[in-house]
């Protein structure tokens, strides 16, 4: 099965021209485009049963209600957790790490703690662990990346040195959105259990690009968004388990999430329900059911093979352009379906401004990566992204394209 060339037509948007040029969409790891069954599932709840739920006794609400928590029921099934009420509703990757550094490591973490993190971290499983460190007068250490373009991946060779009793949370992600590394989350997990160090998966880049399964893989919280797996933006889910989620204090408060409120104080409600305080997103929730319910009807092993096959495929070609810096596995080694990039004296931006005008769209800057950037010497990489609905035709169109930049620049 040819996957791109087969589902290209479930995706409206890519039936498009850009500057005169069939549009070749490579910044999957930025925002993944929607299939036309996740539009549906937006449209219908929006045009039938547009109403407020939990609080409601009249017929939409009560619809409204079903559908949002069959929601996370279904986000439950697609990363294998347990139990439904470890799924918590959040606004994406982000506010789901931000979660767990407020509540969880706000009340665990005592001076002299320290949390352990990767070079590899996008900001948003950096900075939060900075946040809370400062006021718990805690430290944060970095497992290193290894070789000159982090073609190595994390120096697993110095874990021990690092993953000590010492470390009280262990936070890193599943796979690298600027070098495409593939980390192995469960002997990671392993490891950090053998220290008693609870770990947090950064899942934004492998959500909907790979199998999951939170009980195999045995994390403790796993965060992803669902704009980058075909679901809609402002939607996503923190998981937990179960009983550390009950231990946790709320994170915001409002209505939704407590059991009673007098003016001398209040109760709330158990996990999920103490993290969603005020109206959720309900129409996210139930489009990301339906993003879960189209990549599982393809099947994500299948969608697995298809990203690695592209994102090796460009690596190829991309080692065959003159004055080319290629970040991540090199070719031959496995890496997931993106590349990273500079050329000798062209900036970025002005790859994606050349690479545009023929219709191919990439990502440029440091991808939320500075400290990595900054570790490689570089201000910036161009980046492509690929997706179920790419095709090897693109990656021929990406490598046209970029050899224009070399022609264009000298």
């Amino acid at each position: 099965m040819r996957l791109g060339l087969d589902i290209r037509s479930d995706f409206p948007v890519l039936a498009q021209q850009v500057n005169g040029k069939p549009l070749v969409y490579l910044d999957s790891g930025a925002t993944a485009q929607k299939p036309r069954q996740v539009l549906e599932a937006l449209d219908a709840y929006y045009r039938h049963d547009n109403a407020n739920v939990h609080r409601g006794l009249h017929a939409l609400s009560m619809r409204a209600t079903d559908a949002y928590e069959k929601a996370r029921a279904r986000v439950a099934r697609f990363i294998n957790a347990a139990d439904p009420a470890e799924i918590v509703f959040t606004r994406g990757t982000t506010e789901s790490i931000n979660l767990v550094a407020q509540t969880w490591a706000a009340a665990n973490l005592a001076p002299g703690d320290e949390i352990l993190l990767t070079e590899m971290e996008h900001h948003s499983n950096l900075v939060p662990w900075q946040l809370v460190a400062a006021r718990a007068r805690a430290v944060v250490r970095y497992l290193p990346v290894a070789g000159a373009d982090a073609e190595h991946g994390l120096d697993l060779d110095r874990l021990d040195e690092f993953l000590t009793p010492k470390i009280k949370l262990f936070a890193f992600t599943h796979i690298s959105n600027t070098l495409g590394t593939v980390n192995p989350v469960a002997e990671l997990c392993r490891r950090a259990r053998a220290v008693g160090a609870i770990t947090v998966i950064d899942a934004a880049q492998s959500a909907g690009h790979e199998p999951l399964d939170v009980q195999a893989i045995g994390c403790d919280f796993l965060a992803f968004s669902g704009h980058k797996m075909c679901g809609p933006t402002g939607i996503g889910a923190l998981y937990g388990r179960k009983a550390l989620l009950d231990a946790m204090p709320p994170y915001q408060g409002g209505g939704g999430m407590i059991e009673n409120v007098e003016f001398s104080g209040s109760t709330f409600k158990p996990a999920p329900e103490r993290f969603e305080a005020g109206t959720p997103d309900i129409a996210g929730a139930i489009g990301l059911a339906a993003a879960c319910d189209y990549l599982d009807g393809i099947g994500r092993a299948a969608i697995s093979a298809h990203d690695h096959h592209l994102g090796e495929l460009a690596r190829a070609a991309l080692d065959e352009l003159p004055g080319i810096r290629v970040l991540g596995p090199r070719a031959g080694s496995p890496r997931a379906g993106m590349v990273s990039f500079a050329f000798n004296n062209i900036h970025a931006h002005d790859v994606i401004t050349v690479a545009d005008q023929q219709g191919v769209a990439l990502r440029g800057g440091h991808h939320c990566n500075m400290p990595l950037m900054k570790k490689l010497g570089l201000p910036s990489t161009a980046r492509a992204s690929f997706y179920l609905y790419n095709t090897e035709e693109e990656v021929a169109a990406l490598a046209a394209a970029l050899r224009k930049v070399v022609k264009f620049f000298g």
